[in-house]
């Protein structure tokens, strides 16, 4: 069936997929609020924010997930749709962390399939009555999309699941790829439809839509957006076998924050970004955050918590009560074991039952006395590991019930059927034991709705038999391996795969005294109740409210092409040289100093060779041999191969070690800094870098004149980032009471002298030509890396300095687009080279041509 959400969305996953027009909007101006739908009909994109300013505001937040909070059902008398929202919708019950003024509205699909005719018609209802925009993907879209790349693709691999053969796992699949990136588009349009983008958040969710980010950032330089993962991310190691891991990781970065249920979880989505896309993180006042080209990605841990209403009002349902005295009556002088757990590989279903056999075998007078309820909810996917597990499971109960049961008496009772909510709720009520047993799960909020359950209320008391003034108790064994795990204290964790240590878990559950069930169960609760859906969902809007809160006190680039687009953000006086600019400036002053720095500079970073080219040495001799200029090379790199590769550069100067060598000509002798004369420390801090070099494979060591550099750019990212930490803190303990510092760079610790910096240097160059009647009208200053921002800060103090008689003309410049003190940037060493150029022409004015007067010989003679 075809769709009008998209025509032929099998193109995006090429290069250009992001250049394609939005859709067109389907439902113009349908919302009664006044300026919530701003006219971004016109796709003009000057710095990527030309969105129209609303006159009056109410707050808003766009809640985008696979599936819309809806149930829908047609009417066979009238052949209507009808819609009803979905109670059991953690989307739709995380309203109630929104201020009662905040509107909500949801994009995502609908969970039945609507004939084509009729999708303007049912869009239209769903925007009015529900505020809902559902995305109509076509249906073989749609079976790629979700069935396939979803399902079978990432759904194992983030469960650590790999396909090893064919018959374990489906291979990665190109057009399933494709299919995803189409529908993400599709969804991404339909968020466009209704978007304020200076004022509405997004909230996107989950793992079908983690390229989706990507699409809005194009779009939308400064839309405000977050992102919740409920599923688990794997470790770097599972997740770098994924063809398109980059994709993926860099759409999940062009969020503003990004949410996981626990640290284990976040901690692998870091790791992959430092090894995959070489970022570090850092701690901001109790915030993790990603610098991802001048913006800070954040990151929030916080696990989702339940409805404590909605299972309230559960409880209190007469089918409940009922249902519960039912089950006591089924179940009477049996101690129940309670599993819910939907039918997948991951749950563990089977690894339950043989825990539970193994308690019989062991326990023989446990025969009779309990009994495991399992309830399993219908499978979400389809594929043969389902049936698979289907039947694993069946067989493993047939065989426990035969051994272990009796004609009265069935150890396991297996409901696979759809079980209404008030039944669930009741056999909640009754467990004296919950067990969840997966192997692999994002979250699971069953051992919370339990505790909930077991907390009761007086019409459960009644029903249970229980007296208002009864201790309440309950009793967890959860697995180490799901994301409630953490925040359960109290509960037993159990390794799944461990069948002995599961069922002396199991045991120990329903043999431990009343007194301490009663202790966890109090502990469990307070924690549940106070951290409820709610709790959870206001969270996690506040934290996006303070990441997007500079978004307007920046300048925004987009950079990049396809899934690799991202949005460079940067200081508003931040921007490029423009080399017309400082020729100019060049021109028409007369005392120059320019200081540049060497590595990632004039040559770049990447290069395996590092002397200088041909091309370079030119410039360079060009730029010396103006008579108004004072060059100088300010680098770390030791004087000796300095000095070697600007042989040929006569009056160029060279700052060797960050200023401890200064050489103001080649003729000249090399001066050493006095404050550095010191350098006994060498002697304690070369073995400590030699034991961590040992320690840690692909480190070296750096030896300099006055400095000594352990390098880990080689080594294993995270171990080496450990590594360098450690030697930090080692150094600068046994470092206390020496004339050293010690300071960390890109992959490198350094210890040097103190009182030697890049900084240091440019102001003693600066004073020396203001003592020789020499003061500079024009300053340059271009370098790349940490050590050059103190030469930006000293530079451009010179400006309020009362030694100039008037402030220079300065130009401090960074090599890449990210934050630095310098007001400029150029993009990479090729364009500091064509900025050389431009000045080194300058330097050498082209002769004037005199005009061309025709002389005859003849009239000579």
């Amino acid at each position: 069936m075809a769709s009008r959400s998209c025509t032929n969305p099998f193109d995006l996953a090429s290069g250009g997929l992001l250049d394609i027009p939005c859709t067109p909007r389907a439902l113009p101006r349908v919302m009664t609020v006044p300026g919530i739908i701003s006219d971004v009909d016109s796709y003009s994109n000057d710095d990527g924010d030309s969105d129209s300013t609303s006159s009056v505001y109410r707050e808003r937040k766009i809640v985008v997930a696979n599936m819309l909070p809806l149930h829908a059902k047609k009417d066979p008398e009238t052949d209507k749709w009808r819609f009803s929202l979905d109670e059991d919708s953690i989307l739709l019950q995380s309203r109630d962390g929104f201020s009662s003024e905040t509107e909500v509205v949801y994009v995502g699909s609908l969970k039945a399939e609507i004939d084509i005719s009729e999708q303007d018609e049912v869009a239209q209802k769903l925007l009015e009555e529900f505020n809902c925009v559902p995305t109509f993907l076509p249906s073989d879209l749609q079976k790629k999309f979700y069935l396939g790349f979803c399902k079978q693709q990432l759904w194992p691999l983030f469960h650590y699941m790999l396909p090893m053969c064919p018959d374990h796992g489906d291979r990665f699949d190109r057009s399933l790829w494709q299919a995803y990136v189409s529908a993400n588009k599709i969804f991404a349009d339909k968020v466009m439809e209704v978007i304020n983008p200076e004022d509405d958040c997004v909230w996107v969710h989950d793992y079908h839509l983690m390229v989706l980010p990507t699409f809005l950032r194009k779009r939308y330089y400064r839309v405000k957006l977050g992102f919740f993962l409920h599923s688990p991310f794997p470790s770097s190691e599972i997740y770098r076998t994924m063809p398109v891991r980059d994709e993926i990781l860099r759409g999940l970065l062009n969020c503003d924050l990004i949410g996981f249920h626990t640290f284990d979880y976040a901690r692998h989505f870091l790791s992959c970004c430092s090894r995959m896309l070489g970022l570090d993180y850092e701690s901001k006042r109790g915030h993790i955050g990603l610098d991802y080209f001048g913006r800070t990605v954040y990151i929030k841990i916080l696990p989702v918590g339940v409805h404590m209403g909605r299972l309230e009002s559960a409880m209190n349902l007469p089918n409940t009560t009922s249902k519960i005295k039912e089950i006591q009556e089924q179940f009477k002088g049996k101690k129940m074991i309670l599993g819910i757990d939907d039918m997948d590989i991951f749950k563990g279903i089977s690894l339950k039952f043989l825990a539970l056999e193994q308690l019989l075998q062991q326990n023989p007078e446990l025969q009779g006395k309990i009994v495991l309820v399992q309830i399993v909810n219908p499978a979400r996917g389809s594929g043969k590991d389902v049936q698979e597990a289907k039947s694993e499971t069946y067989l493993t109960a047939r065989r426990i019930n035969e051994v272990y049961g009796s004609p009265t008496y069935e150890p396991v009772v297996l409901i696979d059927r759809p079980v209404p909510r008030y039944e669930k709720t009741a056999y909640y009520a009754v467990a004296e034991c919950c067990i969840v047993n997966a192997v692999r799960d994002g979250m699971n909020l069953v051992p919370y709705k339990y505790i909930v359950c077991r907390q009761g209320t007086p019409l459960i008391n009644e029903a249970l038999g229980i007296t208002e003034d009864s201790p309440q108790t309950s009793m967890l064994v959860v697995s180490e391996f799901i994301g409630c795990s953490p925040s359960l204290s109290g509960a037993i964790r159990v390794n799944p795969w461990d069948i002995d240590a599961v069922a002396d878990a199991l045991n120990l559950a329903i043999t431990m005294p009343k007194s301490e069930k009663q202790l966890r169960h109090e502990k469990h609760y307070r924690y549940v109740s106070s951290h409820d859906v709610a709790y959870w969902a206001r969270s996690f809007a506040q934290d996006l409210d303070r990441a997007c809160r500079d978004h307007y006190s920046k300048r925004c680039w987009g950079i990049g092409l396809g899934l690799r687009f991202r949005v460079v953000s940067l200081s508003p006086n931040f921007r490029k040289l423009s080399i017309d600019h400082i020729v100019s400036a060049y021109k028409r002053t007369n005392r120059r100093a320019i200081f540049l720095d060497y590595d990632g500079t004039v040559i770049p970073e990447a290069s395996i060779i590092k002397a200088p080219s041909p091309e370079v040495l030119s410039l360079m001799n060009s730029l010396c041999k103006d008579p108004k200029n004072t060059v100088f090379i300010v680098s770390g790199r030791g004087r000796t191969s300095l000095s070697d590769w600007f042989a040929s550069c006569e009056t160029l100067g060279i700052a060797a070690e960050h200023g401890y060598f200064l050489r103001w000509n080649r003729s000249s002798e090399w001066e050493t800094s006095p404050v550095g004369a010191d350098l006994d420390w060498k002697e304690i801090v070369e073995p400590v870098m030699r034991l961590y070099t040992e320690a840690t494979d692909g480190s070296n060591i750096e030896t300099k004149e006055s400095a000594l550099v352990w390098h880990h750019q080689d080594a294993d990212p995270d171990f080496g980032s450990c590594q360098a930490k450690e030697l930090l803190d080692h150094l600068e303990n046994v470092l206390s009471n020496e004339p050293a510092v010690v300071k960390r760079g890109q992959h490198i610790v350094e210890v040097k002298p103190q009182g030697v910096s890049k900084g240091l240097v440019a102001e003693k160059i600066l004073s020396r030509m203001v003592n020789d009647g020499k003061a500079p009208d024009f300053v340059m200053c271009i370098g790349d890396d940490r050590s050059d921002e103190d030469m930006f800060e000293s530079i451009l103090s010179t400006v309020t300095s009362p030694l100039l008689p008037s402030p220079p003309e300065i130009f401090a410049c960074t090599v890449g687009r990210k934050p630095s003190k310098a007001k400029y940037y150029l993009d990479d060493a090729s364009d500091v080279v064509k900025l050389l150029q431009g000045l080194a022409t300058a330097s050498s004015p082209k002769p004037r041509h005199l005009p061309h007067i025709q002389v005859s010989f003849e009239s000579i003679y």
